[in-house]
C-alpha cells in the first residue's frame, strides 16, 4: 500500500495539534479518524488518512538509507503559523546516558516504506549538531516581540521607500503607489497598536496577543513580498 508523503502526513497531524494551540475551538477538537462539527467532508478524510502524532510519529525511530538507526524523535516544533517545521530528535548517548535533542528540518526527512528516512545521515553527524533546547516563557515572548518589531522595522522602511518614489512618480504611478502605501500603512498601524497592547498587558499575558500579533506580521510579510524596490 502506498504511504502518504512524510510531509503531507506531519502537516496533517498538525491539524490535530493546533486544537491545543488555539487554532481550533475545543468544539472542533479532533481525534485522528473521527469527524465533528466544524470541518468539512474533504478535511475529515484528510485527518483520517493522516498520521496521528501520539501513535504513529512520537517515539519513531530515524534511520539513514542504510537502516541505521539516527535517533528518535521527541517531538514536533510548530510553527507560529501552524506548519510543522522540525522534529526533534534525540540523539547520541546509550540508554538515555549522553544523549541530546536536535533539531531536523522536516524537509531533510521522507517517509520510505513506512520508515522515517534522513538521507546521507550517521549518527556521528547528527550527535555533533547543536544541541536543541527548549527556551522558558520569558525568553520566548522576548524572541517573539523581536521577531515583531524587525517585521515592523522592515515594514516602516519599504513605507518610506514607497513614499519616496510617489513623490517623483508621474500621476497614474503615483495613483498605484499611493494605494499600496495606505493599505501598508494600516496594517502597520495595526500591528504597532497590538504590539503596544500587549507590551502594556504584562509579561504574563504575551500569549493573549501572541495569534492577532502573528496575523498583523503576516500582512505586513506580505506586503513585503508584493512591493518591490
Amino acid at each position: 500500500m502506498a504511504h502518504l508523503p512524510l510531509k503531507n502526513t506531519l502537516l496533517i497531524a498538525s491539524l490535530l495539534l493546533a486544537g491545543h494551540l488555539g487554532a481550533i475551538g475545543a468544539a472542533s477538537a479532533q481525534v485522528a479518524g473521527s469527524t465533528t462539527v466544524g470541518i468539512s467532508v474533504t478535511e475529515a478524510t484528510q485527518v483520517a488518512l493522516g498520521w496521528s502524532v501520539k501513535k504513529s510519529i512520537l517515539g519513531r525511530t530515524v534511520v539513514n538509507e542504510a537502516g541505521e538507526k539516527i535517533g528518535k524523535i521527541e517531538d514536533l516544533i510548530i510553527s507560529p503559523d501552524r506548519s510543522v517545521s522540525y522534529v526533534i530528535v534525540g540523539a547520541g548517548g546509550f540508554i538515555g546516558m549522553g544523549r541530546h535533542n536536535v533539531a531536523i528540518p522536516i524537509s531533510q526527512i521522507r517517509d520510505s516504506g513506512g520508515k522515517i528516512v534522513m538521507p546521507g545521515a550517521t549518527k556521528a553527524v547528527v550527535a555533533a549538531m547543536p544541541e536543541f533546547k527548549y527556551v522558558n516563557d520569558t525568553a520566548r515572548r522576548d524572541l517573539f516581540i523581536t521577531s515583531v518589531k524587525q517585521d515592523i522595522t522592515l515594514a516602516s522602511n519599504r513605507l518610506a521607500d514607497l513614499q519616496a518614489r510617489a513623490a517623483q512618480s508621474t500621476s497614474e504611478a503615483k495613483a498605484q503607489l499611493d494605494m499600496q502605501i495606505t493599505g501598508l500603512q494600516l496594517d502597520l498601524k495595526a500591528a504597532e497598536g497590538k504590539l503596544a497592547e500587549m507590551q502594556r498587558a504584562g509579561a504574563n499575558r504575551w500569549k493573549e496577543f501572541e495569534s492577532d500579533l502573528n496575523a498583523a506580521t503576516a500582512r505586513l510579510r506580505k506586503w513585503l513580498s508584493s512591493t518591490s524596490r
